[in-house]
């Protein structure tokens, strides 16, 4: 299979594609004109189909198509100029080579998540997290599949355990070097910061916002559903229960960044250093990975506001 990542300008391919958005304009010229969004497992590439002909066959958005394209360039980002397109037969694609997946193995990682959890020694704490991490199957099964984010890091099945497991772990050291700070506390905030993103995000293949990430965003439901498994259990202390969930509502660090509080104890600054560290490191080497810039500078990324460069 001829992956998204590898394709470069001047490529004449044939192959099939999960059509993750479809919409129509008009050109200058009057004639209708189709653009795509085309995603396979190394990510996603714009497609444009000019002329529409026999040679188009009917398919819609989240279908696989096989296509026939040139592949161009676009303010400086490939892009498809498709010639030919047919709906995929089933049987010939592996749904498997268009989910983004984590590259660390999901098991091994949840095994060490639930050591995490085994090591929190206050007992109403780690009531909590036994309560979403091991008695709610349902739960566990979809935090092993679900995304961190829609595009800017960890866009990918499995994303949101690894960047919890890491916030975790940078969470662990930081209460180890800093013994001011109630480390059961801040590994439980950190373990849960994003439990959220289950109800934001929809599933793959269409990891987009569902109506209630658009309404209410998934640091106020983390909050939401920490806040009601906390009074469901008993002699929960009021003030560990709010410092928890402020915890989670501060974890974005600042109010322009989407926070409804700014951290007001150790541990909530701690874990939005811990979240934000993670998320900018793992996109800075998501960009590295997968970005075609040729030589050691990488054009304008969003994320950090400026061009990046390579490092041996």
């Amino acid at each position: 299979m001829q992956y998204i990542n590898t394709l470069r300008e001047g490529d004449d391919i044939t192959e099939t594609y999960l059509c993750k958005s479809k919409s129509s304009g008009v050109a200058k010229n009057g004639k209708t004109f189709y653009s795509l969004v085309l995603q396979d497992k190394t990510g996603t590439i714009d497609g444009k189909i000019w002329e529409l002909s026999n040679a188009i066959e009917h398919f819609e958005a989240m279908e696989y198509v096989k296509l026939s394209a040139k592949v161009t360039s676009f303010n400086n980002k490939p892009q498809l100029n498709i010639r030919q397109t047919r709906r995929a037969e089933e049987g010939t694609y592996d749904i498997a080579d268009y989910m983004p997946i984590s590259k660390f193995d999901i098991d091994e990682m949840f095994k060490e998540l639930l050591a995490l959890i085994d090591s929190v020694k206050d007992e109403s704490l780690k009531t909590l997290l036994r309560s979403f991490f091991v008695e709610d199957a349902s739960f566990v099964k979809a935090f092993k599949m679900s995304s961190a984010a829609k595009s800017m890091h960890h866009a990918f099945v499995g994303g949101l355990l690894q960047h919890t497991l890491s916030v975790a772990r940078i969470a662990d050291f930081l209460a180890g070097f800093y013994p001011i700070m109630n480390r059961d506390l801040l590994v439980t905030a950190a373990i849960c910061h994003d439990i959220g993103k289950v109800k934001e995000l929809s599933e793959f293949p269409v990891n987009d916002y569902t109506d209630s990430g658009n309404l209410l965003g998934h640091i106020v439901m983390g909050a939401m559903m920490v806040k009601e498994k906390a009074d469901g259990i008993n002699g929960f202390d009021e003030t560990l229960k709010n410092n928890l969930v402020h915890c989670i509502l501060a974890h974005h660090g600042k109010l322009e960044y989407g926070s409804p509080e700014k951290p007001k104890i150790i541990e909530a600054v701690a874990l939005s250093f811990a979240d934000d560290t993670d998320a900018k490191l793992e996109g800075f080497s998501e960009a590295l990975e997968s970005e075609q810039a040729e030589g050691d500078w990488l054009p304008y990324n969003k994320m950090f506001e400026s061009i990046i460069r390579k490092t041996n």
